[in-house]
């Protein structure tokens, strides 16, 4: 396993895998109240396509993962209008897979969902997921991931898009990955989620006080 690090790490040391979802500069007034619909609910959220966390150009891939969490109304810009109380990776008969072996990845909660601008003619809010900590482990190689990740929401279809950009989340701590996944590695993390409240798609709607 060292010895497939060290050739992964030389193979992979220039290779920044890149999944971008950049939150886009607030409009010129920003919207500042956030009108969640149902408020307060209980939000569950299943993956649409593969979830991919991805660090030095190693892609560990999940095609199961699923949360729960709370939406409610807010005031402010930026606002926290949920919470991600729950997350899993991988499923029975499904793990989560890498050129490593398989990835155990654990998330320690919860998480935010925050607001920061609104397109009505879209419905679609940007802003981020925040708060983010996560253990991952991978044969012997075993690290912990922090920070935040930009993301959209749109009403329509209920799809949380996470798409991080370089440098939002990075490794702190790290054991037994030697040069694979060094401490101070900048991950990026790309999945979209879709949201139910029960059979319902939740909703979410910034304007202007």
């Amino acid at each position: 396993m060292k010895k497939s690090l060290r050739n992964l790490a030389v193979v992979a040391g220039g290779a920044s895998a890149a999944f971008a979802l950049a939150v886009s500069p607030a409009s010129a007034v920003p919207s500042t109240v956030w009108t969640v619909s149902p408020s307060p609910a209980s939000i569950t959220a299943v993956n649409s396509g593969n979830v991919v966390l991805s660090v030095n150009g190693i892609a560990m891939t999940c095609t199961k993962s699923n949360g729960a969490g709370v939406g409610q109304s807010a005031t402010g810009n930026p606002a926290t209008i949920g919470n991600i109380n729950s997350m899993a990776f991988g499923a029975t008969g499904a793990p989560c897979t890498s050129v490593l072996g398989n990835v155990n990845a654990t998330a320690v909660t919860p998480w935010t969902i925050v607001a920061q601008d609104y397109t009505a003619a879209t419905g679609v809010t940007k802003g981020y997921v925040g708060n983010v900590k996560a253990n991952v482990s991978v044969g012997g190689c075993n690290f912990t991931v922090t920070g935040q990740a930009s993301g959209t929401y749109t009403n329509s279809t209920g799809a949380l898009a996470v798409n991080s950009v370089a440098g939002e989340l990075t490794v702190v701590s790290s054991s037994g990955c030697g040069s694979a996944v060094p401490v101070g590695a900048k991950p990026t993390f790309k999945g979209t989620y879709l949201f139910k409240v029960g059979t319902t798609i939740p909703t979410i709607v910034g304007s202007n006080p």
